[in-house]
C-alpha cells in the first residue's frame, strides 16, 4: 500500500504526540522505555479506543527514534530547556506533560533531519491540544524557538 504526502504527514505528527504521551508516561509511572515503547506499539497505534474513534496509525520509526534519543540525550535536552526557560522555572519545575514535550521536540531538533520550523510547528499543535487555552502553545513555541536556535543556527 502507497500512503500519500497527507497520510505520512498525519502518521508523523501521530507519531509525535505519542512519543510525548509515553515519555509523560515514563516518567509518571517509573515504567522504562523498553516498557513503554512496546505498550505503544502493541496496544496504541491504530488501536481501537471505541465504536467510532480509533487512533491514528503512527509512524513507527519515527515514534522509535524520537522517544530513544529524548532517554539518551535527556541531559543535554534539558540543559537546552533551562537556557530556554526563565531562570525561576528550570525545567523540574513545570508541568510534566510540558516536559515530555520539551524532551520529545528537543531530540527532533537534536537528532533528526527535520527543518526546526516544522518540528516547532508540529510541537506547538500538541501542546495546543493538551492546553486548548492557547497560553501554553505559545510558551512552547517561544522555548522550542530558542532551543532550535541555539541548537542549529544556520537554520534560521
Amino acid at each position: 500500500m502507497t500512503l500519500s504526502g497527507n497520510q505520512k504527514r498525519k502518521m508523523k505528527s501521530a507519531s509525535r504526540l505519542y512519543a510525548v504521551q509515553a515519555l509523560f508516561q515514563m516518567e509518571s509511572s517509573n515504567q522504562t522505555v523498553d516498557q513503554v515503547r512496546v505498550e505503544f506499539l502493541d496496544h496504541r497505534f491504530g488501536a481501537e479506543v471505541d465504536d467510532d474513534t480509533d487512533m491514528i496509525e503512527g509512524d513507527a520509526d519515527l515514534f522509535r527514534k524520537t522517544l530513544e534519543d529524548a532517554v539518551n540525550y535527556q541531559a543535554p535536552i534539558d540543559q537546552m530547556t533551562d537556557r530556554a526557560l526563565v531562570a525561576k522555572w528550570p525545567i523540574d519545575r513545570i508541568d510534566p506533560t510540558l516536559r515530555a514535550l520539551f524532551r520529545a521536540a528537543g531530540a527532533e531538533i537534536l537528532q533528526s533531519e527535520a527543518p526546526p520550523k516544522v518540528v516547532i510547528t508540529e510541537y506547538v499543535g500538541i501542546a495546543a491540544a493538551f492546553f486548548p487555552d492557547g497560553k501554553e502553545s505559545r510558551f512552547v513555541n517561544a522555548v522550542l524557538d530558542h532551543m532550535a536556535r541555539e541548537a542549529k543556527p544556520e537554520a534560521f
